[in-house]
Parts: structure tokens; C-alpha cells; sequence
């Protein structure tokens, strides 16, 4: 049975956009205080995101760090989500995004270079990965990265309908590996540990459980091939291994036909 759909002014509504319905800063007006902006409320945004994390992120948290009333801040956005859409694009223009238009230059290279960056931010703004597919993610910065990731992958040599497929082996893979890298940084700083204490604690805790003595043994194994002599080496070479395995994958494609 087909569902009868309504009027178009009744049917559900995917969520806008901030660059849609309020990309430009609202024109000043009277009783604005003195010295705010949009880039500043972003900037500052962005910080107590890095500081506090998401959950403690609200208008008013944001107001007093900013020492105006939190209604002043609305005549700059609309809602707390329109501020985490401008915090997030601003993440996005941290990125150093390679020349796409460089036909010369080595695609895999280039992917390896957006793909690092992009798991550094995961890292650096660990608030960020809740939040990333919340929103359209349309503005400046985020379309200038995925034009570049575009533009890099589409020189591989797949066929069109294998791009968007190769754009999402790669970057969901980061994402996850920013992701879970970013929370394990988060729980380290909350300890007061090292990397290397609290990784060595872990594994400690993990052998004691009862039944995982052969798998921590094989876990040990493997660890000790990996090499790396801190746990941040580690987790490098854990990246840099599985993007090759990637990008080894996108060349396997394009061989196929």
C-alpha cells in the first residue's frame, strides 16, 4: 500500500543549515556589546569545545566565557546548533588541503596527506566526531576539503561510480580511527598517566581478567612486530599501515577495469 504524502508545506523537513538560512552575519544593531562577532562567539566556541567537551557546551556556558548575557548571542545565530555548525567548519579550515588542480603531482600522496590531516583534527577536537554527520556540513571549509578529497581521488583512474566509494573506504576509516584515538587521548588526560603508563596499566588489567591469558599473549605478539617505541609510534604506524592497505586496494580497482 503506498502511503499518501501530504502537501509539501506538511511534509517532514530535513534540517537547514546555518550557511543557509544565516551564513552572513546578521547586520549590526543596537544594544550589541561592544567588540563581539561572529568570529569571535565561533573562535570561542571552538576552544570551550576543546576544553570542556561537548556535553558541557551550552549558550549560557558559552555567554560567560564571553562575559555578555547569553541573549546577546542571538543576534549572531539562531540556536546552539547553528554555533556547532560554525565550529565545525572552522575545525575544517585547520586543514591544509594539497593543490587538487596539480595533475603532476601523486594522488596517493595527496590522499595520504588529506587523510593524516583529517585524522588529526579528529584527534585535536574530540567533540568533533559526535557531531560531523549532524549537519550538512556545507560550509566554506568543509566543501573546500571534500572538493580537494574529490578532485585527489577522482585522478586515481576508477571509474566514476567507483569514486564515491573509494572516498568513503578512506575518510570512514579515518574517522573511526580519529574517532577511537581521540577518546583514548581523553581518558589518558583524565588519569594524570602517561600514554605509556596508562597503556602498560590497561594491559595489566586486561591479563588479570580470567580466560584472556592466551589471547593477551597472541595480543603481546602482535604488538611487539608492530615495533614502535611509545604508544603514539604505535598508533602511527597502525595508520600509516592501514591507509596503504587502502590505497593499495584503490590501485587493485583501477587494474581491474
Amino acid at each position: 500500500m503506498v502511503k499518501e504524502v501530504g502537501p509539501p508545506e506538511d511534509r517532514p523537513k530535513a534540517r537547514g543549515s546555518v550557511w543557509l538560512t544565516g551564513g552572513k552575519e546578521r547586520r549590526a544593531r543596537g544594544g550589541q556589546p561592544s567588540g563581539l562577532d561572529r568570529d569571535r562567539i565561533t573562535a570561542t566556541s571552538v576552544a570551550l569545545l576543546d576544553a570542556e567537551g561537548l556535553d558541557r557546551f551550552s549558550m549560557r556556558r558559552l555567554a560567560g566565557e564571553l562575559n555578555v548575557t547569553a541573549m546577546s548571542l542571538y543576534w549572531y545565530v539562531d540556536t546552539k546548533d547553528d554555533l556547532l555548525e560554525l565550529a565545525l567548519d572552522t575545525a575544517f579550515g585547520e586543514l591544509s588541503l594539497p593543490d587538487a588542480e596539480d595533475t603532476g603531482a601523486d594522488w596517493r600522496e595527496q590522499l595520504r596527506a588529506l587523510a593524516t590531516e583529517y585524522r588529526a583534527m579528529m584527534v585535536r577536537h574530540p567533540w568533533l566526531s559526535p557531531i560531523a554527520g549532524r549537519f550538512l556540513n556545507i560550509g566554506p571549509h568543509s566543501l573546500a576539503f571534500s572538493r580537494a578529497v574529490q578532485r585527489v581521488v577522482g585522478r586515481a583512474g576508477l571509474p566514476a561510480h567507483g569514486v564515491t566509494g573509494a572516498i568513503s573506504a578512506v575518510f570512514q576509516f579515518v574517522y573511526g580511527y580519529g574517532t577511537i584515538e581521540g577518546h583514548f587521548h581523553a581518558r589518558i588526560a583524565d588519569t594524570g598517566l602517561s600514554a605509556e603508563e596508562y597503556f602498560q596499566q590497561s594491559l595489566t588489567v586486561a591479563s588479570e581478567v580470567a580466560g584472556t591469558s592466551e589471547v593477551m599473549k597472541e595480543s603481546y605478539a602482535l604488538m611487539a612486530a608492530r615495533g614502535g617505541d611509545t604508544v603514539q609510534e604505535m598508533l602511527d604506524r597502525d595508520f600509516v599501515f592501514a591507509l596503504d592497505l587502502l590505497i593499495a586496494g584503490i590501485e587493485a580497482m583501477v587494474a581491474r577495469g
